[in-house]
């Protein structure tokens, strides 16, 4: 469904991705890892048009969105959905108003319409009494929580999460991981997730990429990528306490 082909990116001078080749499956859960500037969150902007490769060319399904244009490339992009990194809600509306956005800005359905699907997804993502508080009210979680659910209101078949357990306690962490893997069972949806944070990898991934210095130096299933030998790898594992013995390694055997 998404694959990049040979896609070589700079920014001011320095090669962010490096040809990158990558394929991602329908019905996955994808993750991109690497250290802060590896590459990951351009990686993700290539795949809704806002960055443009070099060279190389980015296609989801059939289309290439890196060439796309006008409507084409609008079509294309409301096949995502986005979770941005710190929620990006607009705190001058409720949670609900938040949610029910994109609706409220793309199609002609009427008010209350958009209010209906608003709450059914915000209850689909535990927030069902939250639809008239403001963000400022909200805890860290439940604000990438309500993201969640505007990202899911215009039933997109791709979800991008940028860094969506960041600055979030390890609990509620969890329960982030457990919601984006529950959306991909209930709805179907591809994710793709960029993170730091490996537990959340480990737990919830079909697959997993690491991106260094904008090449990719490792894929695999969680079970492939925590036995990997890349030197890169086994630091980056070591850094979040994470090692081949002990009970991540019997977490990943079962």
């Amino acid at each position: 469904m998404i694959r990049f082909e040979q896609v070589y990116k700079q920014l001011a001078g320095r090669t962010v991705l490096d040809g990158v080749d990558l394929e991602i499956q329908p019905g996955e859960t994808f993750f991109i890892v690497g250290t802060s500037g590896a590459g990951k969150s351009v990686t993700l902007k290539h795949m809704v048009r806002l960055l443009t490769p070099d060279s190389g060319r980015v296609w989801i399904g059939d289309d290439c969105v890196s060439e796309a244009r006008g409507r084409v490339l609008e079509k294309i992009r409301s096949r995502f959905g986005v979770l941005f990194q710190g929620a990006a809600l607009l705190n001058w509306i409720s949670a609900g108003e938040n949610v029910g956005l994109p609706l409220l800005e793309r199609t002609n359905k009427p008010v209350f319409e958009i209010e209906k699907l608003a709450r059914e997804k915000l209850a689909l993502v535990g927030l069902e009494s939250a639809f008239d508080k403001m963000p400022a009210e909200l805890s860290g979680g439940m604000r990438k929580r309500v993201g969640l659910a505007r990202a899911i209101i215009t039933a997109p078949e791709i979800i991008l999460y940028d860094e969506p357990t960041s600055g979030l306690d390890p609990v509620t962490s969890r329960a982030i991981d457990q919601l984006i893997d529950s959306l991909r069972r209930e709805l179907g949806v591809t994710s793709v997730v960029v993170t730091h944070d490996l537990h959340s990898a480990l737990a919830i991934a079909t697959r997993i990429a690491m991106l260094d210095a904008g090449r990719i130096v490792a894929l695999g299933t969680p079970e492939e990528f925590i036995q990997s030998s890349n030197e890169k790898v086994q630091q980056f594992l070591e850094a979040q306490f994470i090692t081949k013995r002990g009970a991540w390694e019997k977490a990943v055997a079962l």
